[in-house]
């Protein structure tokens, strides 16, 4: 199976997530397309984690047995069992791992089939290696098996473009220090925009991702939510929310906010 090449991930500024006892956070990387599982092994390694990886299930089951990760990022379709069967035997050998999964982007089926039979989340491809790191990190923190060393400092992260800032957990956004109230599909809209900094997104990408199977085929919905979005967040202020005008929409910090 070929896919384009993942985007590239931004340089790291954020502390380490660990273990509680302060040892590394073990993940585990499962796909049968080795420069693919090279690329994300590396990148999870710059995170500061001890990483695994496997290109068949037979051997991700080996490894898990072996290693008790934390996380697993888990694709669909490997050549002996596929990502369900290495789920379902992987709950068995660890009932609380975190698994993400890797599918094809107009696989439905396997992303219904996926948190179905217990997948906690799944990214498509092609996909940035941010996001996918955001989506373990995240994981991570929701199943309480990881904390960021700091200084003393145990907060959870934010997601910050230019002066806008999310917090995830307490689903809190504020832009300048000034707290902004959002409806839940806005909070998700804006999560997704969040996480793909500088990067155009498609209509049908943010249908796929926020709205997943229900608005199929309705782009007019994007428009309508970036529309209240742009009210909320770039009203009296220096635009952040772009259109890209036959591509989609993206998100960048307004020129005073980059300034140092």
């Amino acid at each position: 199976m070929t896919n384009p090449a993942p985007t590239p991930a931004a340089p790291r500024t954020a502390a380490p997530l660990t273990r509680e006892d302060g040892s590394p956070v073990r993940v585990l990387v499962v796909d049968d397309e080795p420069d693919l599982a090279e690329v994300l092994g590396g990148v999870l390694r710059y995170e500061g984690w001890e990483v695994s990886v496997a290109g068949d299930g037979a051997t991700a089951l080996d490894l898990a047995a072996r290693t008790r990760p934390d996380a697993v990022v888990l694709d669909v379709m490997l050549p002996d069992l596929d990502g369900f069967q290495v789920l379902r035997r992987l709950r068995a050998l660890q009932p609380h791992v975190c698994v993400l999964f890797l599918t094809a982007r107009d696989a439905v089926e396997d992303r219904v089939a996926g948190i179905t039979a217990g997948g906690d989340d799944y990214v498509t491809k092609p996909f940035s290696l941010e996001e996918v790191v955001a989506r373990v990190r995240g994981l991570l923190r929701r199943a309480g098996l990881a904390r960021r060393r700091a200084t003393g400092d145990f907060a959870d992260p934010l997601l910050v473009v230019g002066d806008l800032a999310m917090d995830e957990e307490a689903r809190e956004v504020t832009r300048g220090g000034e707290a902004i109230e959002l409806s839940r599909t806005e909070f998700e809209l804006l999560r997704f925009l969040m996480r793909n900094p500088r990067r155009v997104l498609s209509k049908s990408q943010i249908l796929d991702r926020v709205w997943s199977y229900d608005f199929g085929g309705k782009a007019h919905v994007v428009e309508l939510y970036v529309s209240y979005l742009r009210k909320k967040i770039d009203a009296g202020r220096a635009p952040m929310i772009h259109t890209v005008r036959g591509s989609g929409y993206v998100l960048k910090p307004a020129p005073e906010a980059s300034r140092p």
